[in-house]
């Protein structure tokens, strides 16, 4: 009886890995559809990424589901010849399919530490310094960006790494959040459920990248270091900001 249920054991994890592995490759398909398709995405700036050596690749998060994190490692990965790892919510990694394959395209657990280390070996990493606070904001506060993190500052600094600023424009139209759904949260154990579209609508997506900005030099102190960071951090999101009001209002019709 006992070899019975580790047959049917291992039978039933092969069959979970099996869905699983097909779950991974219907949302790689999906990404596409979105990509060149639905959201007929614009990626604009791509020169500004190094070919080689570390770099710090920070962007806005916006919409009420984060489809904006996915569709920015997928557009980036496609794009250029070299890892792009993405420094990622503990949220992200407990979602069915998505955190593994999330984890599988380079995500990694948001964390100083663990961005230094891959800077340091020379990789390009990218973070969302928003994090949670950029998908919950109103719809009527869209492409205002919420505080900044300075984790990433604190890791471009140690490292020597510039920083690449970048702009997502047309999550905040394909997921608007309206409100939230705070109590099926809780029992769901999410941070938060928005109430918005449960399939993005239709909108025109673009990605800017843009100008590297020089890390300054890792000041002697701990303190010193502190305020090194917290001023990178708040020049990188008001040029985050700048990149946003202008692309916007380069292609985007007036708000009435």
């Amino acid at each position: 009886m006992t070899e019975v249920f580790d047959v049917a054991g291992s039978e039933l994890r092969f069959l979970r890995g099996l869905l699983g592995g097909a779950g991974q490759e219907a949302w790689e398909r999906l990404l596409e559809w979105f990509i060149d398709d639905y959201f007929r995405l614009d990626l604009l700036g791509l020169e500004n990424i190094p070919a080689e050596g570390p770099a710090v690749v920070v962007s806005n998060h916006s919409g009420a589901w984060g489809l904006d994190a996915f569709v920015f490692q997928k557009a980036l990965a496609r794009a250029l010849r070299r890892p792009l790892s993405v420094l990622a919510a503990p949220l992200v990694f407990r979602l069915p399919v998505l955190g593994a394959y999330a984890a599988r395209k380079g995500a990694v657990p948001i964390d100083p530490r663990v961005g230094t280390a891959r800077l340091n070996d020379g990789e390009l990493v990218a973070v969302f310094p928003e994090g949670i606070s950029g998908l919950e904001k109103p719809y009527r506060d869209r492409y205002r960006l919420q505080p900044f993190s300075a984790g990433f500052a604190v890791a471009a600094i140690s490292s020597g790494a510039p920083v690449i600023p970048a702009a997502i424009i047309g999550a905040e139209e394909s997921s608007p959040k309206l409100g939230e759904m705070p109590a099926l949260a809780r029992l769901l154990d999410l941070p938060y459920l928005p109430l918005t579209s449960p399939f993005p609508l239709p909108s025109k997506w673009q990605i800017v990248i843009g100008e590297p900005m020089a890390a300054p030099a890792r000041p002697e102190g701990i303190r010193a270091r502190s305020e090194a960071a917290r001023r990178l951090c708040v020049e990188v999101q008001d040029t985050v900001q700048e990149m946003i009001d202008r692309e916007r209002g380069r292609w985007a019709p007036p708000e009435g």
